[in-house]
């Protein structure tokens, strides 16, 4: 049997792994699967609780009347499984095809089912052209990339993996070394301002196996996401594959704790657990997950074990014929157990007010601005910092280059050569600073920021 490479690497091991899920409606529980009464199914019994439960899907097994019937009753969030890669949207530079994905994204709109993306950018499943590329010619179709797929999709997405993998197994805790990773250490930062401005409803997420515990390379993650959350970089939620061989980690509720408490969604993205002890298994996660208020839901990577990556490891809910195992029953009764109700969004935008001390002048404050340049494009970073007193509003001017055209902009409002705070980002305290951005096609020469303070 040919297996279908998952969402992460193609590579079997038992701790591996990929993303995939979504999460709460703004102020309400997520939508029952179709049809389904409360409690009585995953989806259902987890909407309860303001959460999803969803799977993986393969757009060519949508003719298949056990997969569907199953996934229709029992799932209220979609993933698919490789339709939504790069090497699947975009096989030829500049040329985007969508088949697959758009037969998925339509199923799950007729089923009431949402959608969750995955992965705009992973060293993996690159196509052969972008294999080939390196340093600017690669930064420029990797944006390029992640804003046409993220914008085709626009609307129809509730979290993209925007970034899947990016950090080394091992003890280092640093950065995998990939052709991306070499077109600059910005590269990820890059990608999730692209994916903002090209969806700015998408919750954007990092997804990543092995980081199931307390570890160095979920260390790792964490020191990325807390110094991004803290610039105002616009990420929203992190992804734990969880492909487990036995009982999860001791610290797993924990590493998901220490997570949310940076203000993100924590999801279960590519579930699937083999061993003796399935059912416990399980049902560890699903306690875990309900037990962090910011843990949106679980999704399970596949539907029967037939449908698996993990040949011959049995690790999902339902056997080969669509019957239910005994790991279903304990998954379902946690589910229906004690936990914490999610009634409102378990995440708001990133604070885009930073803590760290700035100096300046000028007329209440200063503007200064760095930039991702590659070719054909950039992203600018301005910073706004306040100077012997707070501020409580702030306009910024800074004319866009001549031949640039600004694509998408965060936590500003822009008319013309006047860039001017939010409602949540005017109030500046004396000697602190907040951030705003744009994306902009063409070349970045020039800029020199002017700011004023009301």
């Amino acid at each position: 049997m040919t297996r279908t490479i998952r969402g992460g690497r193609g590579r079997l091991r038992l701790a591996v792994t990929l993303a995939a899920v979504s999460a709460v409606a703004a102020g309400a529980a997520v939508a029952l699967a179709s049809g389904a009464e409360a409690g009585s199914t995953l989806g259902a019994s987890a909407a309860e609780k303001g959460r999803y439960f969803g799977t993986a899907v393969a757009a060519g097994k949508l003719s298949n009347s056990q997969y569907t019937g199953i996934l229709d009753r029992e799932f209220n969030m979609i993933t698919p499984e490789n339709e939504m890669k790069w090497d699947a949207t975009e096989p030829t530079q500049g040329q985007f095809r969508y088949t697959g994905a758009d037969q998925i994204v339509a199923h799950a709109q007729a089923h009431g089912q949402r959608m969750r993306g995955h992965a705009l950018l992973w060293y993996q499943q690159e196509p052969g052209w972008a294999q080939n590329m390196s340093g600017s010619a690669l930064r420029s179709a990797m944006m390029n990339h992640v804003t046409t797929v993220a914008g085709h999709y626009k609307g129809k997405i509730y979290a993209w993996d925007v970034v899947n993998e990016a950090f080394a197994d091992g003890n280092s805790g640093g950065r995998r070394d990939s052709n991306l990773q070499r077109t600059g250490n910005d590269w990820i930062e890059a990608a999730f301002r692209a994916a903002r401005a090209a969806d700015p409803g998408a919750k954007l997420c990092y997804n990543d196996y092995n980081t199931d515990g307390i570890n160095a390379k979920s260390t790792g993650v964490y020191n990325m996401v807390k110094d991004f959350r803290s610039r105002g970089v616009p990420i929203d939620c992190v992804g734990f594959q969880s492909h487990l061989g036995g009982l999860p980690p001791s610290d797993y509720q924990a590493n998901l704790q220490r997570f949310a408490d940076l203000g993100v969604e924590v999801q279960i993205t590519e579930l699937d657990i083999s061993g003796s002890n399935q059912a416990t298994a399980y049902a560890n996660v699903v306690k875990a997950c309900l037990n962090v208020s910011r843990c949106a839901g679980i999704t399970t990577w596949g539907i029967r074990d037939s449908d698996s990556w993990r040949t011959g490891e049995n690790p999902l809910l339902f056997d080969a014929n669509g019957n239910k195992k005994a790991a279903y029953t304990a998954t379902l009764n946690a589910l229906n157990g004690p936990g914490s109700t999610v009634s409102t969004p378990p995440v708001s935008s990133p604070p885009p007010v930073s803590s760290s001390p700035g100096g300046g002048t000028g007329n209440g404050c200063t503007a200064t601005v760095s930039v991702n340049q590659w070719e054909g494009g950039f992203v600018a970073t301005v910073r706004v910092t306040a100077g012997s007193s707070a501020i409580n509003g702030w306009t910024v001017t800074l004319p866009v280059p001549s031949g640039a055209t600004v694509t998408g902009s965060w936590n500003v409002t822009r008319s013309g050569n006047s860039w001017t705070n939010v409602s949540y980002n005017g109030h500046v305290e004396a000697g602190q600073y907040t951030e705003f951005g744009f994306q902009a096609t063409g070349t970045a020469s020039g800029l020199n920021p002017a700011c004023s303070a009301a």
